[in-house]
């Protein structure tokens, strides 16, 4: 089984009508989960967890620091996913995006929604995505 580390980095948007996060559908173009629901997400090279989800962010989205707020943190979650052999270790974080209207998508997504926590469960989403979630956020 292959070994992996990643970070998955939610993010979210607060407004009157409650807490909503950005999910992303991934592209066709990527080597795992495509057309599946995601957050930001990428694998952990050489730099800090911290850094590389500031990175992923920025690529994927758009947003720089500037852009988002760092709210949590939270510990490492493993995730086995025996279809593609392989042994996720995800880092969570949670960020706020202080400047949404600024959101542009790269190639590895072909589509994105906020969407409230309640409604993850209904759609199909890279595994473990809700437990990765509840790491990092209680609710409002």
């Amino acid at each position: 089984m292959r070994d992996a580390e990643v970070v998955t980095c939610f993010l979210l948007r607060r407004g009157e009508g409650g807490d909503t996060l950005l999910l992303l559908r991934r592209s066709d173009r990527v080597s795992t989960y495509q057309g599946l629901w995601a957050s930001v997400s990428g694998y952990l090279e050489s730099e800090s967890p911290l850094e590389q989800a500031y990175r992923e962010i920025e690529e994927e989205v758009g947003l720089h620091r500037r852009d988002v707020r760092l709210l949590a943190q939270g510990e490492p979650l493993v995730v086995v996913d025996e279809t593609i052999d392989t042994r996720w270790t995800v880092h969570p974080f949670l960020f706020e995006v202080l400047r949404p209207e600024r959101v542009r998508l790269d190639w590895e997504h072909v589509d994105s929604r906020w969407v409230r926590v309640e409604e993850m469960s209904g759609l199909e989403t890279v595994p473990s995505l809700e437990e990765t979630l509840g790491r990092v956020y209680a609710g409002p």
